[in-house]
Order: structure tokens, then C-alpha cells, then sequence
């Protein structure tokens, strides 16, 4: 082996050799008595490029499917992307129009073609970046939501639904982005808190008595008022309930109206109601009858339904006619600065209009009964439970749900019209023509295509040849576990249980694995805006400051230089020297260690070093035991092998970590699984294992039967531990592993094929813990007398017993050899009773006490010295912070997490100062 872990040099290498030798192949059937286990992948927008989020669930995905690969089962990882209709079209028209052409210029057809020729040639980014991660999906099935299979899925449900009332055409309001010209849903929205207005506008009485105040944060949307509302309840105006406002402006009366909907002690207790522009409004117009008026064109232009002086002005503009006017007509009551939350389309950057258009919809409520009964019987189960919740929520006041977007990159609806209006669905214009004999009749096929969310919702069934009725429909479905974030529980989540329980009568999945947020080490969202979003490929590969700077701030607009610059000083500042490689395995456990029950998971680079220190150790602690097995005899043979206290002791506890790693995958506390394995690896077998070892491999009163059995047991235990850590850290484990294997009699193409451990009760000895716990106890203590004391780590010590019982003494006797190896000790007494011993340090091990002698060892006088700079450092740093924390201005305006970093440093310096303090008061005893 190499003599340090280069990732670099292993990682895509062994990728290749896996895909080439399709590895990650699962069966259409299961061999006899075999199961399977299947996870579809939430597809990634084709778009795309790997994020953080992406990684983290990779990562878990992964580490499942390699885990039961190993286990046996009939493994399907599915991955495929999807089409992503917005975001795929923007792209493509971006790139045309740097060539100063419209997608209007080439026609629907040849510009379909052109977003497919860049599918092809640029749509594979996030894939290749996935292979990097070492997702081991079965690329052999990679799907894509416009693939021919796929699509004819989508085009069979969207026909059975509407064959079945289920889907219909009508007019509502929906999210509208004036710029993409389409709808949009809700999680295409971003609302965030902005600086705004509220202006209070008056609104006469028809009969001239008075007026009353109302509130608003959009004036240009009174010009479509069709009542004002006030609470039933609110003495106030109980009286004008049923008459008439003269509406400012559009010379229109418009009733006042009562509904339980406001809220009295807001405001004025008055609300002007838009039916057609706001969706609050928009089910109290319902409630009571009230006309919908819709003032905006699809490019928010003021449109031929209000006055002829604001027909053609743009919305914002239109706004500030209306405050003019208002104000000109005193009717103008008072402005008042206002934080509100503004929707924007999360692609245009431009505000969102609530907007009454013709479109697709599907009749919610009877596919959402199945899908929750499902949920509340326990078909489907949520990890945390407490999703369950939300999910509930939903569902109990779920709303019929918008299909239609107005582009032309997506499945078109398959609906044709004829010249009188009338629409005909079916899966073909000839099955239409047939169906309704519409035989020489025009027809012009509907433009929009469907919502992404539609056929992303038929994912799990339809991947797997749905409709048709392939054997992998049999095997793989319902799929074992979803693993997702909360944010799409009902966007994606609820729409494929609806949909897989209408179509397949089967659920689409048995648990749901939600996942927390990925934040940066501050507890803040990773955002490009804040400069804080780190590019897990740059985790893996490292990059440079300056990369990382223009990566950061890359396409930003000149009009946010502040912004530039502010993310600019705070990556210098936070990344002086760029970042760091730490290599694909390194990333995923500390995924894997940080994959707790939390909601958000504050991502600390720290620990991906402290990982790839872990890949380190893991690699020199092979290099030790290929030292001392390859080429020698490793006890494969019926030559006899004696085991030791050590070995059966290591034997023992590797039972344990896999007894608690198997609990926590079933629960899927990765982050459990993560620190037994870490803490076997590095403590048990990394730090005290092979030190053990060494007594024993390099001893001369050692028989060639018990060096073996350690032999044996070295490669053996990294054998298995290598099959323990490889789901979690899959590239490292296959390079060594295809090195130890042969050693520990494995034989085999890959780990990823090997067995998985299983824990064997019978190999756990209690006595050897006992004893090697024993052990442990005294070496630490005199370790420890070492460091207080500042003796020299390889200088020898005398070391005195005493107060110990029988057991004590039996263990000093066979296990002085391990101490004097370990502990560095020239020789070791047992005192008895009434024996006395000189000054000396001391430790305990349970009852008995564990004495050095400190005649000879130290120089007091300089010791003393030593100390006293040591306090005298200790204390000017306590005052430093303790001033710190006690200055307002520090803690209540730096982050949380900064202030408690700060407190848990006084802690350490307190706790240093203490201990100096024990070691001169010592010290003076001598």
C-alpha cells in the first residue's frame, strides 16, 4: 500500500471498474427465497447541479441499498432525472437567446428539438456528479420523465382520470408569474420578508353619510374590488352591513358585506375584497356570490376592465396613478411604512400574481381519502413519526389541484378543441376523432403541458413499466423507503401515495425517511445570495480561494457589488487558503454522523476533516497489519492457533458494534451507526487493538500458536470491519479490502457482494472486557501521571500496587508483560499491607491504587516554574473571554453559536487552571 490515503488516486478509478462490471444491477425477479429491496430516487432536475441537500440524501440512499446489497436482497437503486419543464426551457432560451433568437422565432416543434439536442449534450451534469459520490444506482434503468415509456405512462393517467370526472378544466385563481408567462405552484413561490407600504385608502358611502378606511399593501388591486368586508360581530359596523360603497375611481357601487374571515381588531376591522387577485378573497367571493373582476393582463398590465386611465399601465405603475389620484381626491387617509412577505417566482425573480385563468385541474378529494387512510393504518410509516402530523394536515385541506402550465417543454395535455370550444380528451387525435366521430372536423390540440409535480407523482410505478405489467412491477413494489425533505412532503410525497394507490392499488412506498436541512455551520440557510453554499464536488476535490470567490459570486448583477463584495470578504475570511480535498468518503460519513432526527443540520467542515483524518487512521492502522500478515502465516491453515486476552476481547467487542450498528440502521439513526463504527475503529481497534498486538507479534516469550491467533485476529477483524464501514465509505473499504480478503481466507470480486457481519452472542466473553477494561484503566492512569507530571512518554517507570484484591494481583501477574509493553514500565511490585511506599503520583484502579515514585523523574524546581508561566498564560486568557462574554454589545449581536464557542473555551481554561493547580499543590509535596 501506498504510504498515505490520496483519494484522488482511488476514487474514480474503482467508480469505473464497478459501472463497467455492472455491479449495481438488480433483477427483474427474485431468486428463491430471496427479497428485495428498492429506493427510487426523488430525480433531480435535469438542470441541475449536485447540492448539499442532493449529497446528504445520496449518501443515506446509498448507504441503504449497499447494506441490504450486501444483506442478499434483490437490490434496485433507481435513478433517473426529471425534465423539469420551467427551468429546462429557461436554459435553453437563455442559450438562444445569446443568439438573438426566440423560441417564438423557431416554433414549438423546432424548438422542442433544440431543448432536446442540449438534454443530450449538456442534461448529464448532475448524473456524473452523482457516479462521483459513489451512488451505486442500477444505471442500466436510468429514467427521464419525458422518455418515451414514461411519457405514455402520463399520457394513460391523465386519460383515466378525466374518462373518470377526475380531471377537469375550469377557472380559478392560480400563482402567476407575469414574466415566464404561466402558472406556477407554491413551491415555485419564494415569500420573503421585504420593506413595503400599507396604504389606507377611503371608500365613501353611496349615500353620502360618511366613509370607511381600508388597509392594503397593493392599491392597484382596489380598481377589481367587488365588496368590503367586516366582521358579523364588530358593533362598529353593524349598521352599514348590506349597503354600498361608491368605489374611488371605476364608478362602480360594491356592497359591505359581513364574514367571520376578518379580523376586527386588525386595522380599521374593514377589508377591501379582489375576488380575482387574492386567494383569501377569492373563497369569501365564493361564499358570497361576489363578481369576479380580473383588471391584469398575463403581463400584469392593467387590462379593458378597469377605467379607460389605467387600461395598458404596467401594475406598479397603475399603483402609483391610484395613490396620486386617491391623494388628489383627499381620500387619501394615511401611509405607513410595512414589512411584508412578497412573492416572487423563484426562476423570474419577479412578484407573483394571484390570477384568475382558464386550467387543468384535478379533483383532489377522492384520491386523497385512500391516500391518507394509508398513513393512518400503517401502510405508509413517516421516520420521525411526527411528519405524520403534517402530512395530515394537508391532506384534511387539500385543495383541487392546478395540472396546466403555459409552456411548451413538458407532456402536452392530450385535449383537442374544436371551433365551437368543445374539448376532447384522449391519447391520440385519431383515438379522439374515432371515439366522438369527429371526422372531418378541424381540431387544434391544447398548448399547455402538465404540471412537472404530474408526472414526477407516477415516479415509483411508472419507472418500474407501468402500465404494462412487467415482472419489476411484482418485485419492486411497493418500494422500501422514500427519503426526502419535508419541504415536498405534499408536492411530491402525497401525490405519488395518491397516485400509486389509484393506479397499482399498491402503496408506493412502506416508510418515509424524512431528512433534516442542510445549513452552514452558523445554523443559517445555505443560500447563493448570503455566499454561504458550499459545492460538494469542492469537498471532495478541493478548490482554490480565488475559484471559490468568482464561483460565489458568479452571475451576479452589477447592481449588488455590495453584495459581491460582502461575500467576497466573508469567503476570504472564512477560507483563507481555499478549501481543502478531504475526498468523497470523508464527505459521506459526515453525512452519515450528522443524519440525526433534527430538522436542520448545521454543517461543520471541521468534522469532514476530523473524517478524513478517520480514513487516515483506518488506512496506516492496514499498513500496520499488512506489515505483520502478508506473507505469513495468518492461521487459514489447521495449524493450531491459541488466542489471547486481546484477541478475544476485540472479537468480543466487534459483536457489540455490530449488534448496535444493525439497531441503529433499522431505525435509521445513521448518525448512531456512524459513531459506533468510529468509535470501534479508532478507540477500540485503531488505538488499543493493535498496541495489544504488539506485546504479543514482536514478544519472544510468545509461542508460535498464539502469535498466529493474533495474526489471525488482525486481519480477520479488519476483514469484517471493512464490510461494517462500506456502505458509508465505499472506496476506501474496496481498496483495502481487495488486500486483506486474501489474508483472512475471503475470496471474491468486490466487497460490495461480501456478507454483511452478523453478530455471534457466543463470541462475547465477558471476562476478557472484564480484564482488558482492567487493563485500559491502569495504563490511562499512568499515561495520565505522565502528562501531569511532564515525564518523557518513552522514559521507564517503576510502578507500586496496593489495596487491591486477589483478582487484582492474579491480573498483574499474567498481564505484566502487556503493562510493561504499554505502559512503559521497568518493573511493577505488589505492596502489602503495611509495606510503605515513597512519595510518589498516584491513579486508581478501582479500589487499588497505582503509585510512580517521583524521586529521580522530575526536576521540581523547574516543573514548578513550568507551572507557574503555564497559570500565569491561563489566566490572562480566562480574563480575556471571561470580558468577552460579559460585554452586551458581543453576545447579543454575534451568532449563538459563536457566543457558546466562546463559553465552552472559558470552560476548557477553567478546567486547565484547575488541573494546574492539583500538579503544583502536588508538587510541593515532594
Amino acid at each position: 500500500m501506498d504510504k498515505a490515503y490520496d483519494p484522488k488516486a482511488i476514487e474514480q478509478t474503482i467508480y469505473q471498474q464497478w459501472e463497467d462490471k455492472n455491479y449495481f444491477a438488480s433483477n427483474p425477479t427474485n431468486e428463491a427465497g430471496q427479497d428485495s429491496y428498492s429506493i427510487m430516487i426523488p430525480p433531480p432536475n435535469v438542470t441541475g447541479s449536485l447540492h448539499m441537500g442532493h449529497a446528504f440524501q445520496h449518501t443515506i440512499m446509498d448507504a441503504l441499498t449497499r447494506y441490504h446489497r450486501m444483506k442478499g436482497d434483490n437490490t434496485l437503486w433507481q435513478p433517473g432525472t426529471d425534465h423539469a419543464g420551467i427551468a429546462t426551457q429557461m436554459v435553453v432560451e437563455r442559450l438562444l437567446g445569446a443568439e438573438g433568437i426566440s423560441r417564438h422565432d423557431l416554433g414549438r416543434e423546432k424548438f422542442i428539438d433544440k431543448v432536446w439536442a442540449w438534454k443530450d449534450q449538456s442534461g448529464g451534469t448532475i448524473t456524473s456528479q452523482m457516479r462521483r459520490l459513489g451512488d451505486s444506482c442500477d444505471w442500466q434503468r436510468e429514467a427521464f420523465t419525458m422518455d418515451e415509456e414514461l411519457s405514455a405512462a402520463v399520457l394513460e393517467v391523465f386519460v383515466q382520470l378525466h374518462e373518470e370526472g377526475l380531471i377537469y378544466r375550469g377557472q380559478r385563481l392560480v400563482n402567476w408569474d407575469p414574466k415566464l408567462l404561466t402558472a406556477v405552484s407554491d413551491l415555485e413561490v419564494e415569500s420573503e420578508e421585504e420593506d413595503g407600504h400599507l396604504w389606507h385608502l377611503r371608500y365613501p358611502l353611496a349615500d353620502g353619510s360618511g366613509y370607511l378606511v381600508v388597509a392594503t399593501t397593493r392599491p392597484e388591486t382596489m380598481l377589481g374590488d367587488s365588496a368590503v368586508a367586516v366582521h358579523p360581530e364588530d358593533e362598529r359596523y353593524a349598521h352599514l352591513v348590506g349597503k354600498t360603497i361608491k368605489l374611488p375611481l371605476a364608478d362602480r357601487e360594491i356592497p359591505i358585506i359581513a364574514d367571520d374571515y376578518v379580523d376586527k381588531d386588525f386595522g380599521t376591522g374593514c377589508v377591501k375584497i379582489t375576488p380575482a387577485h387574492d386567494f383569501n378573497d377569492y373563497e369569501m367571493g365564493k361564499r358570497h356570490d361576489l363578481p369576479l373582476i380580473n383588471i391584469l393582463t398575463e403581463t400584469a398590465h392593467i387590462n379593458n376592465n378597469a377605467p379607460e386611465a389605467f387600461q395598458g399601465l404596467e401594475r406598479f405603475e397603475a399603483r402609483k396613478k391610484v395613490i396620486a389620484d386617491f391623494e388628489a381626491l383627499g381620500l387619501l387617509e394615511k401611509i405607513d411604512p410595512h414589512k411584508l412577505k412578497v412573492p416572487r417566482g423563484d426562476r423570474s425573480g419577479v412578484v407573483i400574481e394571484p390570477y384568475l385563468t382558464d386550467q387543468w385541474y384535478v379533483k383532489i378529494a377522492p384520491l386523497a381519502e385512500p391516500a391518507l387512510k394509508a398513513v393512518k393504518d400503517g401502510d405508509i410509516k413517516f421516520v420521525p413519526e411526527n411528519w405524520a402530523n403534517t402530512y395530515y394536515h394537508w391532506m384534511e385541506n387539500i385543495q383541487d389541484w392546478c395540472i396546466s402550465r403555459q409552456l411548451w417543454w413538458g407532456h402536452q395535455i392530450p385535449a383537442w378543441y374544436d371551433n365551437n370550444g368543445e374539448v376532447y380528451v384522449g391519447r391520440s387525435e385519431e383515438e379522439v376523432r374515432q371515439k366522438y366521430d369527429l371526422a372531418g372536423i378541424e381540431l387544434k390540440r391544447d398548448q399547455d403541458v402538465l404540471d412537472t409535480w404530474f408526472s414526477s407523482a407516477l415516479w415509483p410505478f411508472a419507472t418500474l413499466g407501468w402500465p404494462e405489467k412487467k415482472p419489476e412491477l411484482e418485485t419492486f413494489l411497493p418500494t422500501n423507503v422514500l427519503v426526502t425533505g419535508f419541504d415536498i412532503i405534499f408536492f411530491w410525497v402525497a401525490r405519488m401515495i395518491m397516485m400509486g394507490l389509484k393506479f397499482t392499488g399498491k402503496v408506493p412506498f412502506k416508510e418515509i425517511y424524512i431528512t433534516g436541512l442542510i445549513k452552514d455551520e452558523q445554523g443559517q440557510k445555505m443560500s447563493k445570495s448570503k455566499g454561504n453554499v458550499l459545492d460538494p464536488i469542492d469537498l471532495i476535490d478541493g478548490i482554490g480561494l480565488d475559484d471559490l470567490v468568482a464561483k460565489r459570486t458568479h452571475g451576479m448583477q452589477q447592481d449588488r457589488e455590495s453584495d459581491k463584495a460582502k461575500i467576497t470578504k466573508r469567503t476570504r475570511k472564512q477560507f483563507p487558503d481555499g478549501i481543502e480535498s478531504y475526498g468523497t468518503d470523508a464527505m459521506r460519513f459526515t453525512f452519515c454522523a450528522m443524519a440525526s432526527t433534527s430538522r436542520d443540520i448545521n454543517f461543520d467542515l471541521n468534522r469532514v476533516e476530523g473524517y478524513r483524518n478517520f480514513c487516515n487512521k483506518i488506512w496506516n492502522a492496514t499498513r500496520y497489519v499488512l506489515m505483520n500478515t502478508a506473507d505469513q502465516d495468518t492461521g487459514l491453515g489447521d495449524d493450531e492457533k491459541v488466542l489471547s486476552v486481546a484477541d478475544r476481547w476485540i472479537i468480543s467487542k466487534l459483536q457489540s458494534t455490530i449488534s448496535e450498528y444493525e439497531t441503529a440502521i433499522e431505525q435509521y439513526r445513521f448518525d448512531l451507526a456512524a459513531n459506533a463504527l468510529y468509535e470501534f475503529t479508532w478507540n477500540t481497534y485503531c488505538d488499543w487493538y493493535l498496541e495489544l498486538s504488539k506485546p504479543i507479534l514482536y514478544g519472544d516469550n510468545y509461542s508460535d500458536a498464539e502469535k498466529r491467533g493474533t495474526r489471525h485476529t488482525l486481519v480477520t477483524i479488519l476483514e469484517e470491519l471493512l464490510r461494517l464501514l462500506h456502505p458509508f465509505m465505499p472506496f476506501i473499504t474496496e481498496e483495502i479490502w481487495q488486500k486483506v480478503a486474501p489474508l483472512a481466507g475471503v475470496q471474491g470480486e468486490s466487497i460490495m457482494f461480501q456478507a454483511f457481519p452478523e453478530a455471534n452472542s457466543s463470541l462475547q466473553d465477558a471476562k476478557a472486557d472484564q480484564d482488558i477494561d482492567w487493563l485500559k484503566t491502569i495504563i490511562v492512569g499512568i499515561r495520565n501521571i505522565r502528562g501531569e507530571m511532564n515525564i518523557a512518554p518513552g522514559k521507564p517507570l517503576n510502578a507500586l500496587f496496593k489495596n487491591g484484591s486477589e483478582q487484582d494481583q492474579q491480573r498483574l501477574n499474567n498481564y505484566s508483560n502487556f503493562l510493561s509493553k504499554l505502559a512503559k514500565l521497568e518493573t511493577t511490585q505488589w505492596l502489602n499491607e503495611g509495606d510503605s511506599a515513597p512519595m510518589s503520583a498516584t491513579a486508581l484502579a478501582g479500589n487499588m491504587e497505582i503509585l510512580i515514585p517521583m524521586a529521580g523523574l522530575i526536576d521540581v524546581e523547574q516543573e514548578m516554574l513550568r507551572l507557574a508561566k503555564e497559570s500565569e498564560k491561563l489566566n490572562k486568557e480566562q480574563a480575556r473571554i471571561s470580558g468577552k462574554l460579559s460585554n452586551a454589545n458581543f453576545t447579543d449581536k454575534a451568532p449563538a453559536a459563536v457566543v457558546e464557542k466562546e463559553k465552552a473555551k472559558l470552560e476548557d481554561i477553567e478546567t486547565a487552571l484547575t488541573k494546574v493547580k492539583e500538579q503544583i499543590e502536588s508538587l510541593k509535596e515532594l
